[in-house]
């Protein structure tokens, strides 16, 4: 159980509401943002007293019962709610490290995608394998070292400020929200994973925006994408983002996509050719 960071994300799903959300009266002479204590108390069936310590971090462990009620009168999401069981130690928590081994499987999928660019992404945003399609739109990842690859580093951390967006993407500002929350997310699945935990630290104390968004503790997860990739020998191409579950090793294969017979397709399909050449096999780390 995390008791602290359980309490600051039971304060800020708590402040975001407005009494008007949940069927009471604002009033007057409310001076709290979002609804008080005693009202989420009343909400979920529990004692003011008890909600109180579990805010300043002083209660003990509270059932899955008592989580479900305060998730209710919270009105989480169903990512939120996964993410308080988390944090209060009542889910399958795993405690090693965040998979980074790609099933042959996946390799064997990323050759054979026809006008498909792919990539594998980490729990924490490391590219792990691509195809030569996603090479040729984004980069040439076997030029980096793994560390490099990740692009929750590149997006956050570009000498100190962001000029521009990675790989000219049009989606930056949802793109940077995702990576925060899913990194939340993270950081709540593999507490023990220094990797995870030095990332983030690096990212808080690197990134003004990124430290701002942390303090959110927003943990919902952002609908697929679309998206158009700027900078490549092709010209402007925009793409159908979809991301693909491996859950047995919390990792994702995302897929750059357009729509058969567009303009967006053409392009692609140029890239695919214009960058053939120099480009590798896809791999694993």
């Amino acid at each position: 159980m995390d008791k602290g960071e359980l309490a600051a994300f039971l304060r800020s799903r708590r402040e975001r509401l407005h009494p008007e959300d949940v069927g009471l009266s604002s009033g007057s002479r409310r001076r709290t943002p979002g609804l008080r204590r005693e009202e989420v108390a009343v909400l979920a069936h529990l004692s003011a007293e008890y909600y109180a310590r579990l805010e300043q971090g002083r209660a003990p462990r509270p059932s899955a019962v008592v989580l479900a009620g305060i998730a209710g009168a919270l009105r989480l999401t169903p990512e939120e709610s996964d993410h308080l069981h988390r944090l209060a130690g009542t889910a399958p928590t795993p405690t090693g490290l965040h998979s980074r081994d790609v099933r042959p499987s996946i390799l064997t999928l990323l050759e054979r995608l026809p006008h498909t660019a792919g990539i594998v992404l980490s729990a924490t945003f490391e590219v792990l394998a691509w195809n030569d399609l996603a090479a040729a739109l984004m980069e040439d990842f076997s030029l980096l070292v793994p560390r490099d690859r990740n692009l929750a580093r590149k997006t956050f951390l570009n000498g100190g400020q962001q000029s521009e967006a990675i790989y000219g993407i049009s989606d930056e500002a949802a793109f940077r929200e995702g990576v925060m929350t899913q990194l939340r997310s993270a950081q709540a699945v593999y507490p023990s994973d220094p990797s995870v935990r030095d990332l983030i630290d690096d990212l808080r104390s690197g990134s003004a925006e990124f430290a701002q968004l942390w303090e959110r503790h927003d943990v919902q997860t952002p609908p697929p994408l679309q998206k158009t990739f700027r900078h490549t020998p092709a010209g402007p191409i925009t793409v159908n983002c979809d991301s693909l579950a491996i859950t047995e090793r919390d990792q994702h294969l995302v897929l750059y996509t357009a729509p058969a017979g567009s303009r967006d397709a053409e392009n692609l399909a140029l890239l695919e050719v214009i960058g053939s050449e120099p480009l590798v096999e896809p791999r694993s780390t």
